[in-house]
């Protein structure tokens, strides 16, 4: 496999929603188009940003036939399917490796906390039933675990294609040894925005964006630069972007904020979550709308 396959800008887009919460397609395909035009390397479909946690299976695989069928090989598509039950995360990844899908993210699984053992053999079995390349994705303030560096090696000396891990605790430190420890043999890309430079410094290819759902463009520049080791170009997008970075995230649940900036933006119709997530505040409105002032 291409050693590049991974590097550059993946948005974790958005799944939009009417005023019902019945997912809007045609609003999902339009918000598709924009990133494809952008340069995204590819597209995370489903995640958490994507509110995988309420849709229900059927949704789930119809946000994914409709993101393979607008992209139509254009870019990378990348499904989240994975489960805090091995056998739901499995039948979910075969269904969506039916589809056509590029590869896939599999979090950390959640709540039930299991050992790196456990981890191990979660994994396995995920690899095991697919061909197509893995991205990990280590959460820990979201699953109450980490992917440990150990654990990455032994899957990647076991699967040629679990070749990514989205890092996502927020240490520099985490990244340097996953790239000391692995080479290029594992993809480090960032799962936090603010966090993509100091991470692409010592070792990361890229990002999963939140950020990008509204300025593709910007990070796919800032992305870019990084990865030509122009670093004080990169440096220039990250300064003008940190306050998007530091609130979109901060202020309300993710994707709360980043709806609610595409629907000021125009670039979708509603920004409707569904519970237990909720409207911004009136007061995270306000702190919002300033800053969005400014893009």
């Amino acid at each position: 496999m291409d050693q590049h396959f991974w590097e550059g800008v993946y948005t974790a887009i958005v799944t939009p929603f009417d005023k019902d919460e019945e997912v809007d397609y045609e609003g999902f395909r339009k918000l598709i188009r924009e990133q494809i035009a952008a340069g995204v390397k590819g597209i995370v479909v489903v995640g958490t940003t994507g509110e995988s946690p309420t849709l229900n299976i059927h949704e789930h695989l119809k946000v994914v036939e409709v993101a393979v069928d607008e992209v139509a090989g254009r870019v990378q598509i990348i499904a989240g399917t994975g489960s805090n039950d091995t056998r739901s995360a499995l039948n979910t990844t075969a269904s969506a490796h039916k589809l056509g899908v590029d590869g896939f993210l599999q979090v950390g699984p959640y709540y039930n906390k299991p050992s790196q053992e456990g981890l191990f053999q979660h994994f396995s079995r995920i690899a095991d039933s697919t061909d197509k390349p893995i991205m990990l994705y280590s959460i820990p303030g979201r699953s109450g675990i980490a992917i440990d560096t150990p654990t990455v090696a032994r899957l990647r000396a076991r699967f040629d294609h679990v070749n990514c891990i989205k890092e996502a605790g927020g240490s520099c430190d985490k990244v340097s040894e996953l790239v000391q420890e692995l080479g290029d043999s594992v993809t480090v890309l960032s799962g936090d925005d603010a966090l993509t430079l100091p991470f692409m410094s010592v070792g990361a290819k890229g990002v999963v964006s939140v950020t990008s759902n509204l300025m593709p463009v910007g990070m796919v520049k800032m992305v870019e630069a990084a990865l030509a080791n122009d670093f004080a170009t990169a440096q220039t997008y990250h300064k003008r972007f940190f306050p998007l970075f530091a609130q979109m995230l901060s202020l309300e649940p993710n994707p709360v904020c980043i709806k609610y900036a595409l629907q000021k933006a125009g670039k979708i119709e509603t920004a409707q979550v569904r519970l237990p997530l909720t409207y911004p505040t009136l007061e995270n409105q306000g702190k919002l709308d300033l800053l969005l002032q400014d893009f």
